[in-house]
């Protein structure tokens, strides 16, 4: 039996075919968009691009949790925009996922006046409503995911 590798969003593949076009043609070779996309199709195990289109369609209309996936939230109670760039199950609590977040802009983690420290890249573990189980020191969850 052939497994698969985990799909991306549409949008990523995508922009993931536009990287390579453009890669390519730098080098002096000509490719275009539609064979970019083929190729990406073929590497991720499908026939065509139809096909590997067809099996993104197929899935579930929202999965959050998907690579590349846009999130906006909270992160130690300061507001975020975002990207999905890591996404792990935790085999030991079925119910709970390991993400990395890529902020759009960085967020400040401190709540001091005379102090900051920001960050633009998380690791934080959060359950099906997207929220962690992790609190901080108020009783708020550390990440709260909206959709």
């Amino acid at each position: 039996m052939s497994t698969r590798p985990l799909l991306p969003s549409l949008q990523a593949l995508k922009d993931q075919a536009k990287r390579l076009r453009t890669a390519l043609n730098a080098r002096g070779g000509t490719l275009s968009h539609g064979h970019a996309l083929e190729r990406l199709a073929k590497q991720y195990g499908f026939r065509d691009w139809n096909t590997l289109h067809a099996a993104l369609r197929n899935r579930p209309d929202f999965d959050p949790y998907a690579l590349g996936s846009r999130v906006r939230g909270s992160y130690l109670g300061q507001p975020f925009e975002g990207r999905v760039i890591g996404v792990q199950a935790v085999l030991s609590r079925p119910d709970l996922h390991r993400l990395v977040l890529d902020f759009d802009e960085p967020v400040d983690v401190v709540r001091f006046e005379s102090f900051s420290a920001f960050r633009k890249r998380v690791t934080c573990t959060v359950d099906a409503s997207g929220c962690s189980p992790a609190r901080t020191s108020d009783g708020r969850p550390q990440v709260e995911l909206m959709w």
